[in-house]
């Protein structure tokens, strides 16, 4: 690893907590947690999965922070600069950074997708029966040419946000977006709320039936948790080490994990009072987002379709806004990594990282064409990237970064760090160290576990 340059930093108290939070609300707070709410009983789901923020995500998030500040580097180099140049924990850096690599390819085909959907939302296309919305996402999410051009839209609006730095860049961005996205939330929530029978959604998502309860839903909010913070992908690290000596990392964290878990509460308080006004199933699934939801705005608001029009553009102007503003902390892992690294200027990183995530897009788009010359086993270019990243990097560097800041990691280096070198109290450092030694890492193996089946 070669020696350190000069950090940026960000500017002010808001900006750290705006563009971190960012990194971790995305399509994962927006669309997957409606779904997964919807599939795991609603308001005991979403108790648990508080339950598991707490429990996993706070813990994980510190440790992220912790590994980042410390270094004042990529996240590569982070590993490396603490563990002392320990080549093996240095790999676990490594692969942090290649995980946010390979993940930025394939989910910026889905925020393209969204653009789409904004686009056709702009001009009147979402309109007709439930047939017509799965034959339109079907349609469009296999065709050669349009998805790749909203990918090449989406990596450029990244891209011009990256390269104008960490102040004037990520955290400008995140200082107009974050806001936005809260407005547009709570805008499409009222709009949701005031629909007939709309109180039927509010009951499913806040009044709880025990009976509901069981491992399953457990498990399910135990892996929720940690997908939506953006744990082991490098955001976190990387923006960490952007923070100043004066950053208080467990506040941070508790008020990011309290912003991110508000956004997806939020997001099933705008989608459940919808669904549950025009008879649909709280329990859609992953097609809820693309070919479920524009059919519950148009039956909706059938005798106000100005109104719908507007919702709709709404939430998929929201949707694209969560996905931008989790590709820019994205694309930043591995612009910092290569700008650092390869002792390049963070123009030139930046631009490797956009060409190189626009040709793996493009691979994982044309994957889903109807020709199956990307497919591999029954699963195309894009469903390989998603199930390798989300299924095996993630919980295993995850699980790794646990056991290497629990038990490796001098334990006065993380004190130093999480109590700002004695200019705070740090109450709660024993049992910190304890959840992350013992807690976490048991939890991520049971996630890891439970997704092949095996638990």
């Amino acid at each position: 690893m070669g020696q350190g340059i000069e950090r940026a930093n960000f500017g002010t108290k808001l900006g750290v907590i705006l563009a971190t939070a960012g990194s971790a609300v995305g399509l994962g707070n927006v669309w997957r947690f409606p779904y997964m709410t919807g599939q795991n009983g609603g308001a005991v789901f979403i108790m648990i999965y508080v339950f598991c923020v707490l429990l996993l995500g706070i813990p994980c998030m510190v440790s992220e922070f912790i590994i980042g500040r410390h270094a004042q580097a990529n996240t590569a180099r982070a590993y490396h600069k603490i563990s002392e140049g320990n080549r093996g924990w240095t790999l676990i850096g490594c692969m942090s950074v290649l995980t946010g690599f390979l993940i930025m390819g394939y989910y910026a085909v889905v925020s393209g997708w969204c653009l789409q959907y904004v686009w056709a939302s702009l001009i009147g296309h979402l309109h007709g029966d439930p047939e017509y919305f799965k034959t339109y996402f079907s349609e469009f999410s296999s065709d050669p040419v349009k998805p790749i051009l909203w990918l090449f839209v989406i990596l450029l609006i990244t891209y011009l946000i990256i390269e104008n730095g960490v102040r004037d860049g990520i955290e400008r961005a995140s200082k107009l977006l974050m806001p936005l996205l809260f407005v547009l939330l709570l805008i499409m929530v009222v709009a949701s709320c005031m629909l007939p029978d709309a109180e039927k959604g509010v009951e499913f998502l806040f009044k709880p039936d025990f009976d509901k309860i069981n491992s399953d839903v457990f498990l399910s909010a135990l892996g929720q948790s940690f997908y939506s913070l953006s744990l082991a992908m490098g955001c976190l690290c990387t923006y960490a080490s952007y923070f100043s000596r004066h950053t208080n990392l467990t506040n941070s964290a508790i008020q990011i994990g309290v912003i991110d878990s508000l956004v997806a509460i939020l997001a099933g308080l705008m989608i459940f009072p919808a669904a549950f006004s025009v008879g649909v199933n709280p329990d859609s699934g992953p097609s809820l987002i693309f070919i479920t939801l524009p059919n519950v705005f148009q039956q909706a608001f059938v005798s106000m379709p100005v109104v719908g029009y507007v919702v709709s553009l709404l939430f998929f102007l929201l949707l694209s806004l969560a996905a931008l503003t989790s590709l820019i902390s994205l694309h930043e892992v591995s612009t910092a990594f290569f700008h650092e690294e390869l002792h390049i200027t963070r123009k030139q990183g930046a631009l490797i990282v956009t060409v190189s995530s626009f040709i793996i897009g493009c691979f994982c788009s044309l994957s889903m064409c109807d020709t199956g010359a990307l497919t591999f086993f029954k699963k195309t270019l894009f469903d390989w990237f998603d199930f390798i990243t989300g299924q095996v990097f993630l919980p295993v560097v995850g699980f790794l970064t646990c056991i290497f800041l629990g038990w490796f990691v001098p334990h006065k280096v993380v004190r130093e760090e999480f109590t700002n070198w004695g200019t705070l109290r740090g109450r709660f450092f024993h049992l910190y160290i304890f959840q992350v030694k013992y807690v976490c890492p048991i939890l991520i193996l049971i996630i890891f576990l439970h997704q092949f089946g095996l638990i």
